[in-house]
C-alpha cells in the first residue's frame, strides 16, 4: 500500500530538502522497510544516491505538502532538528517519523526503486486525521505535480470537483493550500499552448 507523507534529505553540502512522497509500505503497516520511488531528476534521488539516508514523516499538515508539491517557498518556514540516527532533520510538526538508511538504490529506470530501512522511529504528536478537506487537497497536491503528464486544463477539472470539498469541510489552513495548488496549475494551463487544430480531410470534387 501507498502511505502519503514527506521525506528530508540532505545534500552532501547540508542543503536540506523537502519532498511530498508515497513510499509503498507492508499491508500491515510494519515500517521497518519500505520503498521510495523518487524520478531520477528529483533533488530526493540526487541526495540519497549521494549518502543514502533521510527521514520519512507522516504529518497532517496540508499546507506542507501543497507547498512542498509545487516548490514554492515555505511560509511559515517548518522548524526542524537533527536526527538521531541518521544524517539528516526531522520535522518538529511532524506526526510520526522514521529515519531510514538506503539498503539497495536501483536506478536502472527513469523512476528509481530505492529500498530502505528504518533505523529509529519516534512519535511527536498524535494524528489528527484528515476530513474530506485535507483528503481533498492531498489529491490536489498529487495531481499539481503531474502538470508535464495530464494536459493542465484537465487537470483543473478534477480540481473543480475537488473544491467542493474543500468549500464544504475545510477550514482557513485547507482553503489556503488548495488555492495554493489551483494557482500553481492555472498558471500552468495559461502558459500551456493549445494543441493543433485536427487535420481536415479534403471533400471529393
Amino acid at each position: 500500500m501507498i502511505l502519503e507523507g514527506i521525506v528530508t534529505t540532505q545534500s552532501p553540502s547540508g542543503l536540506l530538502n523537502i519532498a511530498p512522497m508515497g513510499p509503498k509500505i507492508a499491508p500491515d503497516m510494519n515500517m521497518g522497510t519500505f520503498v521510495l520511488r523518487p524520478f531520477k531528476t528529483s533533488t530526493t534521488y540526487q541526495n540519497l544516491k549521494a549518502h543514502g539516508e533521510g527521514v520519512f514523516h507522516v504529518t497532517d499538515d496540508v499546507l506542507l505538502l501543497a507547498q512542498a508539491a509545487i516548490g514554492v517557498p515555505f511560509d511559515p518556514e517548518p522548524a526542524t532538528r537533527p536526527a538521531d540516527s541518521v544524517e539528516g532533520r526531522i520535522l518538529v510538526g511532524a506526526c510520526r517519523y522514521y529515519e531510514f538508511q538506503t539498503i539497495v538504490l536501483d536506478d536502472l529506470d527513469e523512476r528509481t526503486t530505492v529500498l530502505v530501512e528504518t533505523v529509529a522511529e519516534g512519535r511527536q504528536r498524535d494524528f489528527l486525521g484528515f476530513n474530506r478537506a485535507r483528503h481533498a487537497v492531498v489529491e490536489a497536491a498529487i495531481l499539481a505535480t503531474r502538470i508535464a503528464l495530464i494536459p493542465p486544463a484537465e487537470i483543473l477539472g478534477e480540481f473543480q470537483k475537488l473544491a467542493v470539498l474543500v468549500d464544504k469541510t475545510g477550514g482557513p489552513v485547507e482553503h489556503r493550500a488548495f488555492d495554493l495548488l489551483r494557482e500553481h496549475v492555472r498558471r500552468a494551463a495559461e502558459s500551456t499552448p493549445p494543441p493543433p487544430p485536427p487535420d481536415r480531410k479534403a471533400s471529393p470534387s
